[in-house]
């Protein structure tokens, strides 16, 4: 296989989706650009932070992800807050729905990548955490961050 087909080159990580919630099942979703958008991608001008994703008429859309407009982009550069169409199956769309209204669970961006020469989002199904969670799983953190120096102290 050729190496540059499987590539994978994640342009953009929420880090504060992992911080506020519980990750329960993450989907790949395809996003309907416009113009410029994808030079933007590119150059890694992209917020991910504060982004979430909603339901309207069947269709998923990101909301609140900022794509910087292209500098050379002039006329083409669109709204960078606008809401970004995610591409998915019917059945996934309405999946993610159902269990985000009868669960009280949130859909949201976790990565921006661009596979195989197209931007792709990963988006998670995901449960809000607590303020108790959040500590706990910052001393797991920190354990394991002082487990790591004592072993490489020993060599």
């Amino acid at each position: 296989m050729d190496n540059k087909k499987d590539s994978v080159q994640v342009i953009a990580r929420n880090k504060k989706a992992y911080h506020d919630y519980f990750v329960l099942d993450t989907y790949e979703a395809g996003i309907e650009l416009y113009g410029t958008e994808i030079k933007s991608i590119r150059r890694g001008r992209v917020n991910l932070k504060d982004s979430y994703c909603g339901v309207d008429n069947g269709e998923m859309f990101a909301l609140g992800m900022h794509i910087s407009p292209y500098e050379q982009g002039n006329i083409f550069n669109r709204d960078p807050m606008r809401r970004k169409r995610l591409l998915l199956h019917k059945r996934e769309i309405l999946r993610l729905f159902q269990q985000s209204q009868q669960q009280g669970l949130s859909i949201v961006p976790l990565e921006l990548y661009i596979k195989n020469g197209r931007a792709k989002l990963q988006i998670g199904l995901c449960k809000g955490k607590k303020l108790h969670d959040k500590r706990e799983t910052a001393a797991k953190k920190d354990a394991q961050r002082a487990i790591e120096r004592a072993m490489k102290e020993q060599r």
